[in-house]
């Protein structure tokens, strides 16, 4: 189960994938933004997130490293912006993990099936490193 590397930003997220493209010498990423994904007809996304990066991927030196924009309204710390993900083709492991992981710590979304996986999750541990619990499934 590898364990990859998640950058958040905060509005200059496709700014500093094309930093990081260039410097490492890889091609540009594919990009999606907030407004290309599905749309929940409970929730009418703001204006200001339609253009901002929901997820993309770079392969760094053989090593994944994805990155997103924080939502608007979402709390964002530079420095602080920096989660280790969780990827696998196990569901148990997916939720053992989870379910210790959050063991003093803090669940900031339940294990639930979205868009892009049968099961996933984020939680803060109690020693306060963000994880993000992904069941694999096909790259976005």
């Amino acid at each position: 189960m590898p364990v990859e590397v998640y950058f958040n930003f905060n509005g200059n997220c496709r700014e500093a994938i094309e930093f990081y493209a260039e410097t490492f010498g890889v091609d540009k990423p594919q990009i999606m933004t907030f407004g290309e994904g599905p749309q929940s007809p409970e929730f009418t996304l703001p204006e200001e997130a339609k253009n901002l990066v929901m997820h993309a991927r770079l392969s760094i030196w053989g090593s994944n490293v994805m990155f997103s924009d924080v939502f608007p309204g979402m709390p964002f710390q530079t420095g602080n912006n920096i989660t280790l993900a969780l990827l696998t083709d196990n569901a148990e492991d997916v939720r053992a993990a989870f379910d210790k992981l959050k063991e003093g710590g803090t669940v900031a979304m339940e294990l639930q099936e979205t868009f892009w996986s049968k099961l996933y999750g984020q939680v803060t541990d109690k020693f306060g490193v963000q994880w993000q619990l992904n069941l694999n499934s096909e790259p976005m």
